[in-house]
Formats: C-alpha cells, structure tokens, sequence
C-alpha cells in the first residue's frame, strides 16, 4: 500500500460529516431507508427498521441487499459514536433466514479489535429485540479514513 491516504494505489478521498443524503441513515433522502442509530455500550451501536415491501426480493420476502445494506451502515456507525470514521474493505455475510414483510428488525454492530486503520468489526439483525431469532449476521474488516477538516486519525 502507498501512502496512508491511498489504497490499492489510488488516492483516497476525505470522508464528508455532512451524511443527509445517504441512501440508509440520510433523512433528506427522499428514496432512502431513514433508519436512525444510537450508541450501544463503548464500542457499538444500534437501530430498528420495519421490512417494507417495497424492499422485497421474492414476494412477501424483504431483498437480502437490504439486510446486508443495514448493517454495513450499522459497521460504519459503530465507528462513528467512538469518533472514527471509515468503510468496509472486507465483509463475511450470513442470511440465517428470510424477513417477511412487517417484520420489526433490530440491527446491531460492535468493533472488537484494531490494528492500525484497520478496525474488526461484527453486525447482527434479530427480529423482535435483542433476543429475537438471528436473521444475518456479517463479520467485517473496516478501513478508518480522515474526515474533511479532521486531523489524522
């Protein structure tokens, strides 16, 4: 790897604090999911998420993009309420079983461990609370990347 805003050669961009138009958690997206998390202990956090249908793959069944696309967000969130800032460079996703329509999802990730910029991190989505029936689950390797304005990481 070249410099520590590079990778696979290529320069990075800044990250930008402004995130009202992302597609997961940005509520001036009108397309967007609007789903809205909260910090979770030190090292995670946590939001819910209603299936709707028209985020269905097979009829009645939420699109597994969409599971996968909520705890992405929740990956990159986690870092977020600690003050770090970075994306997914690596994902492990495992769909347990479908979400039907209506399904009330809560969506948790934590970090567990870092090396430098790299953060190992681990995401969940149970129906109906804590102790609900796993639906997916992702283990992660998150890249940290400087925020427009912020100082190194």
């Amino acid at each position: 790897m070249g410099s520590e805003s590079e990778w696979m050669g290529r320069p990075l961009p800044p990250l930008r604090w402004k995130t009202d138009r992302c597609f997961v958690c940005g509520l001036e997206n009108p397309q967007g999911l609007h789903v809205v998390f909260a910090a979770e202990g030190e090292t995670g956090c946590r939001a819910s998420y209603t299936a709707r249908a028209e985020h269905t793959g097979w009829p009645g069944i939420m699109h597994g993009g969409v599971a996968f696309l909520l705890m992405d967000e929740a990956l990159a969130r986690a870092l977020y309420f600690q003050g770090l800032y970075g994306v997914t460079a690596k994902v492990e996703t495992r769909f347990r079983q479908p979400v039907s329509v209506g399904e009330k999802l809560v969506i948790r990730a934590w970090t567990l461990d870092r090396r430098r910029r790299l953060v190992d991190a681990r995401a969940e989505i149970r129906i109906d609370g804590d102790n609900g029936p796993l639906v997916a689950e992702a283990t992660a390797t998150m890249y940290l990347q400087e925020i427009e304005g912020n100082e190194k990481i």
